[in-house]
C-alpha cells in the first residue's frame, strides 16, 4: 500500500503532495514503482496534528481520488469522517482506511451498505492530538488484540461481513516505544482473530528512535520493519518507498515457494 499524504502537516512529506497534480503525479510514481493499492489521506494523523474540516478534506482528496480510480489500482482513502467516507465510495473508492475504527457517529452506516467496499478498522490510543501524551497499558499486545476483537463484532453487528475487514494495530497511535515492539515482535498473535493485517511503520519516530535517523532518512529501517511485518503475519504494508519495500518482500516471498 503506497502512500499519497494530500496534507500540509504530514509527519513524513506534509506539503510535498498538498497540490492535486504533485499528488497524483506522485500516486502514478507509486504505481510504476509496483504499488498494489493506493491510500490517499486529506488529514494528518501524526501526534498533535489539527483538525481539518469536511470540506476541505474532500477538496485535498476527491480530486486525486477521481483521477486515478481508472488506473486499476484500488484506491482507499484515509479517514474518520462519514461524509468523506460517503464521497470517496461514490466516487469508486475501494477501501475506507479509518484509524478511529468505525467508533465516529455516523461511519458503520455510511460504510455498511457497500459490500464492495473493504475497511481497515485500526486501534488508537487517545485523539491524534494527545495519543502520545502519556499512553498506558497494562499488556500492549492482549489489549489492542481485544480492542480490535470488539470492533469486529461490533461491526459484525451493524452488518458488515468480516470478509470485508482489515486490521491495524497502529503502531506508533498512543504507543511508546516499548509498546510499538512489542507489537512487531508479536505481531503473529494478531493472525488468531482470522483477519487480514495492515502494518504501518514506514518512517516512524520508533523506527528514529532506534537508529537516530531523521524521518527523512528512514529508507533502510522503514524496509527492514515491513518486511519484519511480514514475516510476522501482516499481509499488507502500508509504505513510502514502494521499490525498496516490493523489492525487499520479493525475495522473502522467492524463499516461502521454496516451501509449498
Amino acid at each position: 500500500m503506497g502512500i499519497i499524504n494530500v496534507t500540509p502537516d504530514s509527519f513524513s512529506d506534509g506539503g510535498l503532495y498538498l497540490s492535486t497534480q504533485r499528488a497524483i503525479a506522485h500516486a502514478r510514481d507509486l504505481i510504476d514503482e509496483g504499488a498494489d493499492i493506493l491510500d490517499i489521506g486529506g488529514e494528518s494523523t501524526r501526534p498533535g496534528s489539527q483538525y481539518v474540516n469536511v470540506d476541505e478534506e474532500l477538496n485535498r482528496v476527491l480530486p486525486v481520488l477521481e483521477a486515478l480510480v481508472d488506473t486499476g489500482i484500488p484506491i482507499s482513502i484515509d479517514t474518520s469522517k462519514p461524509e468523506v467516507m460517503k464521497h470517496a465510495i461514490e466516487a469508486g473508492a475501494f477501501m475506507i482506511n479509518d484509524v478511529n475504527a468505525l467508533r465516529n457517529p455516523g461511519t458503520l452506516e455510511a460504510v455498511a451498505p457497500h459490500k464492495h467496499v473493504q475497511i481497515c478498522l485500526m486501534h488508537m490510543q487517545g485523539t491524534p492530538q494527545s495519543m502520545q501524551a502519556n499512553p498506558q497499558y497494562i499488556d500492549i499486545v492482549s489489549e489492542v488484540k481485544d480492542f480490535l476483537r470488539q470492533r469486529i463484532h461490533a461491526v459484525n453487528t451493524a452488518g458488515i461481513a468480516s470478509n470485508r475487514l482489515v486490521i491495524d494495530p497502529g503502531f506508533g497511535f498512543g504507543k511508546t516505544l516499548q509498546h510499538n515492539l512489542a507489537l512487531l515482535n508479536q505481531l503473529n498473535e494478531f493472525t488468531t482473530l482470522g483477519i487480514p493485517i495492515l502494518a504501518g511503520l514506514s518512517r516512524k519516530s520508533m523506527l528514529g528512535a532506534i537508529t537516530g535517523n531523521n524521518v527523512s532518512q528512514r529508507l533502510h529501517e522503514s524496509v527492514a520493519a515491513a518486511l519484519l511485518a511480514a514475516v510476522k503475519g501482516a499481509r499488507i504494508v502500508r509504505v513510502h518507498d514502494v521499490k525498496a519495500s516490493k523489492a525487499a518482500l520479493a525475495i522473502y516471498n522467492a524463499t516461502q515457494e521454496l516451501d509449498k
